[in-house]
């Protein structure tokens, strides 16, 4: 039985790669000139890379008599194998240059559900549309399970919200954008501050009956605050939904929420949408990504063309 060592571009005391090319170029010219010439390289190199590897093995693999080349017994064991290490290695080698070209792989993105719903939509589309082979993996969730997720290797990118939970110097974050916040109701319901107003302060939601996000909900915690500054606890007609629940609850009549301004554009349809009066609210949206790796070359791609939207 012939037993290989290792295997690769070439390892001190083991097989090497390229006598293994030699090694199936002459079993299939059955010619040590022709084999040669079939690899590119001087005869005579090829016969010490043979003799070489006939040595590494303890095996002759080839009988030479009167220029009649044929296999041995240990020759004709290493033939398949050696096939199927060539061939590996050329796949391999075309599965990394498809991903280095952007051909094929995956992006593993992570996003606050309102930015699935606000920002991401046309940003991935345009992605999908100049690489249809990467796939795209998007996990929604708060900023920060999204943190804890990139720490433990899990996502190659997240956009989360600013400041985060926990800062970590084991993440990278870039600032992408900062986002208004906007005040949706329900356009059969009183205006929000009781009048037509084209922008409603804060104060005006004292007495309003909230729709309120989920506990861990970035936007819940910037809107209690927000009412808590200005020296009144939020009243909750509803709360523990996600973004689309949210919206739904709004629709139906049961409060007004306060909401991303790309996601009441999105989702404006059955909604009264008015402005925040300055200095309103607004939110930071981050890019991050863990300091240790660099990410793949797709994510570092779509990185790219989140920050040049």
């Amino acid at each position: 039985m012939v037993r290989l060592v290792s295997i690769g571009a070439r390892y001190d005391g083991g097989v090497q790669f390229q006598q293994l090319q030699y090694f199936v170029a002459v079993a299939e010219t059955r010619h040590f000139t022709r084999a040669a010439d079939l690899v590119h390289v001087a005869q005579p190199s090829l016969s010490q890379q043979i003799k070489a590897l006939e040595r590494e093995l303890g095996a002759d693999l080839f009988l030479r008599a009167r220029g009649n080349i044929t296999l041995t017994d240990a020759g004709e064991a290493l033939l398949p194998l050696a096939r199927r290490i060539l061939a590996d290695a050329d796949t391999a080698r075309h599965e990394v240059q498809e991903l280095v070209q952007l051909r094929s792989g995956r992006v593993r993105l992570g996003a606050t559900p309102s930015l699935c719903t606000g920002l991401l939509p046309d940003v991935l589309r345009a992605f999908h549309d100049r690489y249809p082979g990467i796939r795209l993996l998007v996990e929604e969730g708060g900023s920060h399970d999204l943190v804890r997720e990139l720490a433990r290797g899990a996502l190659d990118l997240a956009l989360v919200v600013l400041p985060l939970p926990t800062p970590s110097p084991a993440l990278t974050t870039v600032e992408l954008l900062r986002e208004d916040l906007v005040v949706v109701s329900s356009p059969e319901a009183p205006a929000p501050g009781g009048s037509e107003r084209r922008t409603v302060r804060i104060s005006d939601l004292e007495g309003e009956r909230l729709v309120m996000f989920r506990h861990g909900y970035d936007l819940r915690e910037l809107t209690v605050a927000a009412c808590r500054a200005e020296g009144f606890e939020p009243e909750f007609a509803v709360e523990g939904g996600e973004m689309d629940a949210v919206l739904g609850f709004v629709r139906a009549g049961l409060g007004v929420a306060v909401v991303p301004r790309m996601v009441a554009a999105r989702s404006g349809q059955g909604l009264r949408v008015t402005p925040l009066a300055r200095p309103g609210l607004y939110r930071t949206i981050a890019l991050a990504h863990r300091s240790d790796v660099a990410p793949p070359r797709a994510a570092r791609e779509l990185q790219r063309m989140l920050l040049e939207r």
